[in-house]
Order: structure tokens, then C-alpha cells, then sequence
């Protein structure tokens, strides 16, 4: 496992960084475990004067961050700026409303016994994270957000391709105050992630990335009986009603496939839409897909980057040949990406059907699976014929309609009218194959303490 920062535009290796040793391993465990037993002891106000400074040092120097996911994964520019955003805002939010969300919380019991009964959330420990590439800081922020103002250290093990990305998130925090261990970015190895998850040390395990890597942390943490939370991949439904504002589904439906070039758990990368529209639609998303202009991610006329590797691009363009090669249809909008650099032409698929074995994959790029339903019951139906469940969006201009098709949409989360985004204040998780836990708002900070009951019982009385 090698972490390297491999510019995807030029696919040029910039810089390599050497994994760590095993006696580093453990003594990046052990300062974290010291730490802890000090900073679990910190009142809400300390813990918040560090987050919150982290917060500050991000926005104060948002070009300096944004600069490293475009070049390390071939972010567009823009959206790095953003992204460093919104990590700021979750460490905000965490610094503002921790003691809120954790206050102490009594008992009402109808036993009469005259006591107290008040159930408080304790910190537990070294929160172990597995984290992905595809967003560098926001994924960072909001593992480190709720835990560090829970009380609990941060370990992390980040993608191999954004090592830079990973560095300056731990120096960002370091910066900001918080100790030696509070969190720690280590160059681990499959192996060195794996004797960290049981390591009696560490308390919990928060992963976000492939099936097969969940299943493998999964695995691990249930072993030694502790808890995980999963967020897995996706292959969110946005669905088109016939009332639809195509104007405006259109522009987010576009937005939804292409964000990030199409490199999100939560991607609008099943296009359903109702027979009734479903020309007009497809007509217009791909004239929008036409009117792209690929080229280099750091140039603010860009709007279609490479891929994050040349690895995943290969990946995707397999994928595509093995959806056509088992009968699906491919359109190709557009002129022709250029040859040079982690580039995937963008794609149209039609006439996917249950037995092609790319039905259940997860399409991670500028590819949009569009589905013809008869009507409204067809496209619930064709929404929920799949073992993932993140995200969805439906479109209507009858929005309480638009609420009730939602409830029918077995998935962890489903906007109307947007498609599935993230807030610092909404939960955030899945469901079915997508994984299990949530992340961000009040969900997520109660994900890694101990709901501890205390029962204070008068004297001289009986259980």
C-alpha cells in the first residue's frame, strides 16, 4: 500500500510518503490513549476553543486547503473552496451545540420510588476512522467534529491517493491546540488497520468507503465486540414526476450525476423518470452534459475534471463496457475528453435490466443510468430494486405529494426537489447494503459514547 500524491490531470507522482512502522503504529496508540485520559476530563468550553480555532484556521487560509484535493484527487477548484467550507461549518456546528446534544438527560419513571434517575454520555476512548478520498476534509470533519467535543481521541487512517490532504488536517488541528494524540493521521497498512481495530485500545470503528473494505472493518470490530458505524457506496434513485419543473430538475439532476465529477456516495446516478417526460428529460440532460468543458481542475473555466486516478477511471470505463457488453445501450454526449490525464468521457445507459450483473454495481464517475418507468408505482418500484440505500431525491411541483413518495423510497435518505446533499445539522446514513450508523447532526455525536444510567436511589430504601 503506497501513499503517494498523483496529480490525475498530468498523472505525474508528485510526492511519496513511506508507511509507518509497527513500533510507530503503537506508539501513535499509546500517546492517543494518554491523551485521551486528559482530554475526556476537559469541560465543553475547552474542547470548543480548539475545534472552534480549527474552524478559523480553515476559513483563514482557504486557498492554502482547497489547493491539495484539487491536486492530490482533481477536484475543480471551486468545489475544494467549498468543501473546505463546509468542513468549517461542521466543526462549528459540533463546537456550538456538543454540550447541548450530550447534556445530562432524567428519567421520568413511574416506579415510586423517590429517585433520581439521569442517564449521562461519557466518552469512550480512541475512535479508530477509515476514511475515503473523494471528499479529503469534509469526511475528516465530521468524524473529528463530534468525537473530539465529545471527549473521545481520533485516529485515522486516510485514502492512500490524498496523503497531503490527510497531513494538513492533523497539522490543522495541532495548530489549532488540541494535544499530541487528540488526533493522529498514520500511513497505515491493510494489516496495521486491522491489528489497530482490535487493539483493546481503541473503542470504536467509523469507516466510510466500498463494500468490500466495510465488510472487512466490520468483521474486525465485531470481533472484539465493538462498535462500528458503516457508510457504504450508493446508487441513489432521483426520480422525475410527470408535474416535474424540468427547467429546474434538469439543472439539479446535472448537478446530482456530475458534483465532484460524479465521485459521491450520494450521487444522483439512477435517473427515473416517468414516460410521460422521460423524452424531454433525456433530451435536455444531455444537451447539458454536451456543454461540459473538460480540462484542468485548477482552471475556473473547467466543469468536467479527471477522475481522481487513472485507476478509477480504468474502473469506471470497464464498468461501462460490461453494463454494454450485457446488453445495455451507451449515448456519448459531447466531444471526445482528452487522452491525457485520469479523464472518463461522460455516458448515458439505458436498457439495464436485473440479470446484467452491473444492476447492483455502483457507477463511481460521469456515467448516468437512466430508467424509463410507466408511471409514479413503476418508478418507486424501480427505485427500490436495488441492495443499495444512501440517498434519493424525487421531483414534483407538489411538494406534500413529492413528501409521501419519499416515505415509499426504501433508502437512509431522500430530498425533494434537491438531490441527496449534506448539512452539518442533518443526519447523515444508510441503509441495506449502503451500511448502518449515522453521521452529522445530533445522530452523529451520539454514535461513540456511552449512554451511562446513574440511579440515585433515597436512603434506607430497597431496590
Amino acid at each position: 500500500m503506497a501513499y503517494a500524491t498523483t496529480n490525475p490531470y498530468t498523472n505525474e507522482t508528485l510526492a511519496t510518503f513511506p508507511e509507518i512502522g509497527d513500533e510507530e503504529l503503537e506508539r501513535a496508540l499509546a500517546t492517543a490513549q494518554d491523551t485521551f485520559e486528559g482530554w475526556r476530563t476537559k469541560s465543553f468550553d475547552q474542547r470548543k476553543e480548539v475545534v472552534k480555532r480549527a474552524a478559523e484556521i480553515l476559513r483563514e487560509r482557504a486557498e492554502d486547503f482547497a489547493r491539495l484535493p484539487t491536486l492530490e484527487m482533481g477536484k475543480l477548484s471551486g468545489e475544494s473552496k467549498e468543501e473546505v467550507e463546509l468542513a468549517a461549518s461542521i466543526l462549528d456546528y459540533y463546537a456550538d451545540n456538543a454540550e447541548e446534544f450530550l447534556a445530562p438527560e432524567r428519567v421520568d419513571t413511574e416506579f415510586p420510588d423517590s429517585g433520581e434517575s439521569v442517564v449521562v454520555s461519557d466518552p469512550i476512548g480512541i475512535l479508530f476512522g477509515v476514511q475515503p478520498w473523494n471528499f479529503p476534509y469534509y469526511q475528516l470533519a465530521r468524524i473529528a467534529g463530534p468525537n473530539l467535543m465529545a471527549g473521545n481521541v481520533v485516529m485515522v487512517k486516510h485514502a492512500e491517493i490524498v496523503p497531503q490532504s490527510a497531513a494538513a488536517f492533523e497539522q490543522l488541528l495541532h495548530e489549532a491546540g488540541a494535544p499530541e494524540g487528540a488526533y493522529t493521521n498514520v500511513y497505515a497498512s491493510k494489516e496495521q488497520v486491522a491489528r489497530a481495530i482490535k487493539d483493546p485500545r481503541v473503542k470504536g470503528v467509523a469507516l466510510t468507503g466500498s463494500e468490500g473494505a466495510g465488510s472487512s472493518v466490520a468483521s474486525n470490530a465485531g470481533e472484539e465486540l465493538k462498535k462500528s458505524t458503516l457508510e457504504l457506496g450508493g446508487s441513489d434513485a432521483l426520480i422525475v414526476l410527470a408535474d416535474a419543473d424540468l427547467d429546474m430538475t434538469v439543472e439539479r439532476a446535472l448537478w446530482g450525476r456530475l458534483n465532484n465529477a460524479g465521485q459521491s456516495c450520494v450521487a444522483s446516478k439512477r435517473i427515473i423518470v416517468v414516460d410521460e417526460v422521460a423524452d424531454e428529460f433525456l433530451r435536455r440532460f444531455h444537451d447539458g452534459i454536451v456543454r461540459l468543458k473538460p480540462g484542468d481542475p485548477f482552471d475556473p473555466e473547467t466543469t468536467l475534471p479527471p477522475l481522481s486516478s487513472q485507476g478509477a477511471a480504468d474502473s469506471l470505463d470497464a464498468l461501462v463496457d460490461e453494463a454494454v457488453e450485457n446488453g445495455a445501450s451507451v449515448t456519448t454526449p459531447g466531444d471526445p475528453v482528452p487522452e491525457e490525464g485520469a479523464f472518463v468521457q461522460p455516458r448515458i445507459l439505458t436498457g439495464i435490466t436485473k440479470d446484467n450483473p452491473v444492476h447492483d454495481k455502483e457507477f463511481f464517475g460521469p456515467v448516468a443510468l437512466f430508467y424509463r418507468a410507466r408511471d409514479e408505482e413503476d418508478a418507486v418500484r424501480i427505485a427500490n430494486d436495488s441492495s443499495f440505500g444512501l440517498g434519493g431525491s424525487v421531483f414534483t411541483e407538489d411538494t406534500d405529494h413529492g413528501m409521501d413518495v419519499a416515505r415509499r423510497i426504501d433508502t437512509g435518505m431522500v430530498f425533494v426537489n434537491h438531490p441527496t446533499w449534506t448539512r452539518p445539522d442533518l443526519p447523515f446514513g444508510g441503509t441495506k447494503r449502503s451500511g448502518y450508523g449515522h453521521e452529522l447532526s445530533a445522530a452523529g455525536i451520539q454514535e461513540f459514547v456511552n449512554k451511562k444510567l446513574i440511579k440515585v436511589m433515597p436512603t434506607g430504601s430497597s431496590a
